[in-house]
């Protein structure tokens, strides 16, 4: 009789823990539906606003010109405020890419996440290159980072390859 006298209250505790524990492993777990990213700028206003200003930008800074006004000049930075200005657009052009492979924004083929994944790659060089004041990986950088762009735009957008003729750099 004892043994039964505990078993009842421990077998009714039992029972109530087990039944709150199956209420809450019932209930349907959250389903998130991700991020919801603001994508307000369209391809063309993103490359010109973000990506293009800061390309050009690094473009400006490496690098030498011979005009017939001002003779030979170089275009890396002299400061290291200078060198900081090409880091930051260097790490701009970053996350540029991976702005470019998000969700509604990036296209469907896969060459554009390869295309976006090398840009930010190559900007990760040139920023290197700028943190350790390096003219010459700085300008190799820059070559890269123009090829990657020729390459996405001659497969995307063929008929702007004309904006970036010789000279268009120019301020």
């Amino acid at each position: 009789m004892t043994f039964s006298r505990h078993l009842k209250p421990c077998l009714l505790l039992s029972t109530a823990l087990i039944a709150a524990c199956g209420e809450s492993a019932v209930e349907p777990p959250e389903v998130s539906s991700g991020p919801e990213y603001n994508l307000t700028l369209n391809m063309t206003d993103f490359m010109n606003r973000v990506l293009e200003p800061s390309a050009d930008a690094l473009w400006r800074s490496a690098g030498w010109v011979l005009d017939e006004v001002d003779g030979y000049y170089e275009l890396y930075p002299t400061d290291d405020e200078g060198w900081q200005r090409v880091e930051n657009q260097a790490a701009m052009i970053v996350e540029a890419g991976n702005a470019m492979m998000l969700p509604g924004r990036a296209l469907p083929q896969s060459e554009w996440m390869t295309y976006s994944q090398a840009m930010s790659t190559v900007a990760l060089t040139a920023m290197q290159a700028a943190r350790e004041q390096d003219e010459e990986a700085l300008f190799q950088a820059g070559a890269q980072l123009y090829s990657v762009c020729t390459a996405c735009h001659q497969a995307f957008n063929p008929e702007i390859l004309s904006r970036f003729a010789p000279g268009s750099l120019a301020d």
